[in-house]
């Protein structure tokens, strides 16, 4: 099959696609800031009158090169989601895995509501995705971390493959022995990764791109290579990027043109992925 980028509604495209069709499911909805997400281009240039300092006291003048952007507001948050739940638990295999990356502001809210669809027993883990970068609050401690819940189809019986996911250094590599220690350990429910800096090559542009180190674990650990993966809210791409690298078959779904145009920038020149434009269209 050809990997397929959709640009459209979710909602009008998750309707289309057939029951059980999926092997995995990961979205990153817009996390209901109440702001605009925005992230400047900017190229810096030495100059003796430039507007910003760097290291060693050297001044350099910044040009803007474009900004991209999407509203992250919502007057009913759960009642936008909830009829993209509904589906997303339809189109799951029975084998299938379900990976919801939201923030503190909204997880408890969101708990609840995926509770009430995929069923208390097929909650498995609250993922704690940690970093360090950015200001730190002078009235509260400051917030470093994102949340992503971890659901399954059938608790009895889904797809999770210890042995493929990336091993993490041991604080004490001593204590453990030299085997175990160049082995490394299984990671736990937290998961330390920097964000995607701003020299960073896997950067984008794209406002609240993800690094793909973080979702590189969660594809290997729940899908298997020629599985199906679907991301309905795609922004960048990322997903679809790590699906490539690791033999899935994907479906990216993003009504947002900016978010389009990244994607065709990062995947310029894939022959095997068929673009969608403005239409939803059945799964055959």
């Amino acid at each position: 099959m050809k990997n397929k980028i959709i640009f459209g509604d979710n909602l009008d495209v998750l309707v289309t696609l057939r029951d059980e069709s999926v092997d995995l499911i990961y979205i990153d909805p817009p996390f209901n800031t109440g702001k605009q997400q925005a992230r400047k281009q900017i190229s810096v240039e030495k100059s003796d009158r430039g507007d910003r300092i760097g290291f060693g006291g050297n001044r350099y003048q910044t040009t803007i090169l474009g900004e991209r952007a999407y509203r992250d507001h919502f007057s009913d948050y759960l009642g936008f989601l909830e009829p993209r739940l509904q589906e997303a638990h339809r189109v799951l295999k029975r084998t299938g895995s379900f990976y919801f990356h939201i923030d503190y502001r909204e997880v408890h809210y969101c708990k609840i509501l995926l509770d009430e669809i995929f069923g208390r027993e097929s909650f498995l883990n609250e993922i704690i995705w940690a970093y360090d970068f950015g200001g730190r609050s002078k009235y509260r401690w400051p917030a470093k971390h994102d949340n992503i819940l971890f659901y399954v189809k059938d608790p009895e019986r889904y797809t999770f493959n210890r042995d493929e996911v990336d091993r993490i250094p041991y604080m004490a590599p001593g204590l453990v022995g030299k085997e175990k220690a160049a082995k490394g350990k299984f990671p736990t429910d937290t998961w330390w990764h920097t964000i995607v800096g701003t020299n960073s090559q896997e950067k984008t542009g794209y406002p609240t791109q993800k690094p793909s180190g973080v979702l590189s674990r969660i594809v290997a650990a729940s899908s298997k290579p020629g599985d199906l993966v679907l991301d309905f809210f795609a922004g960048s791409g990322t997903i679809g990027e790590v699906c490539l690298q690791l033999g899935r078959n994907f479906i990216l779904v993003d009504n947002n043109p900016q978010a389009i145009k990244v994607m065709r920038e990062r995947f310029e020149g894939i022959d095997s992925i068929q673009w969608i434009k403005n239409r939803a269209q059945s799964e055959s």
